[in-house]
């Protein structure tokens, strides 16, 4: 099939932001004009599409984005855009501008929303990963994933000072969803005594074992990851079952939230978010639909979306088991 003519290119953010989807977002906009395209910031994602906050970019719009975090197109999810009559009227919107392609950089859910509507409308599309949970098939990282494990790596450096200080167990929640990607590399990371991830169950007998092993190895300070999606339940749930177990430890719980979302881009994640926003615009130009663009051993990859979104990924093996080693 030969690649449609491309004119105009709208650009959103979905779904939860991650840091470097301003790099991606400037990217994008600076391949457009290389390519003499007419570049729109579509502000608050799909529901900005419903409701027509589409805008013309300028060169002026992305200067110093690169290194701030969020998002400055904004982000929302938009109940509206799951119904037949939101999708018309964001179909509607970017006809009256004339935008013939879209780029949208977001999570599973950001990305099936651009598949369904090259489905129904037509309309070109290709997916960026910006997600912190890395948890999308087709590139080896996603974007923002970097900079959220340095950030939890930080904070849980910070913790660890308390715990030494007091000899206390300190149990670090970290984001993630169902995915262990961020608890397994921070883990690792900042020396953890065990990381726990919605990948591999430990059973609390297990944990405590291994902390009364620590223990008697006159270990200065416990530091235990939880990935929020675990199957043993939440930080606060498994500090209570250790506590019930173990009850002369001093134990405390942090949940990291939101911090890990924020924050500058790490040089990783800017260079990442770079080439992926070269590699949509290009990719439309030469006729890849629906698609994800993703980076794998350093080579940029167009993955189709659904592709991306259904294959599940799971932590390597190979970290799990360094993991195991290093906390002994």
């Amino acid at each position: 099939m030969e690649p449609k003519v491309i004119k105009r290119i709208g650009v959103l953010t979905s779904g939860g932001d991650s840091p470097g989807m301003n790099a991606a977002i400037r990217a994008a906009v600076r391949t457009g004009f290389y390519y003499n395209i007419e570049m729109f910031g579509i502000y608050r994602g799909y529901e900005g599409m419903i409701h027509n906050e589409i805008k013309k970019l300028d060169s002026k719009n992305i200067a110093h984005v690169l290194e701030r975090g969020g998002t400055f197109l904004k982000s929302a999810r938009s109940e509206e855009f799951r119904t037949p009559e939101g999708r018309q009227k964001a179909y509607e919107n970017l006809k009256a501008h004339g935008i013939d392609a879209l780029v949208v950089i977001g999570g599973d859910g950001s990305l099936t929303g651009a598949h369904l509507f090259y489905k129904e409308f037509g309309i070109p599309a290709v997916g960026l990963p910006g997600t912190i949970d890395n948890d999308l098939s087709g590139t080896d990282s996603t974007i923002g994933f970097d900079t959220a494990c340095n950030t939890a790596i930080q904070a849980i450096d910070k913790i660890r000072d308390t715990a030494t200080s007091h000899d206390r167990l300190f149990f670090v929640e970290v984001m993630g969803r169902d995915a262990g990607f961020i608890a397994i590399n921070a883990g690792i990371g900042s020396a953890a005594a065990a990381i726990l991830i919605p990948e591999k169950k430990m059973p609390i007998e297990d944990l405590v074992e291994k902390l009364k092993v620590r223990t008697k190895a006159k270990k200065t300070s416990n530091i235990v990851i939880v990935a929020e999606g675990g199957k043993s339940g939440g930080a606060a749930e498994i500090a209570s079952k250790v506590k019930k177990l173990l009850p002369y430890y001093d134990i405390k719980v942090t949940i990291l939230g939101h911090l890990q979302r924020g924050g500058a881009p790490s040089s990783f994640d800017r260079l990442l978010a770079s080439k992926l926003g070269v590699a949509a615009v290009e990719g439309l130009l030469h006729g890849k639909y629906d698609v994800m663009a993703g980076l794998i051993n350093h080579k940029v990859v167009y993955t189709p979306i659904k592709k991306a979104i259904v294959d599940d990924k799971t932590v390597d093996e190979d970290d799990f088991r360094v993991a195991k080693i290093l906390s002994t």
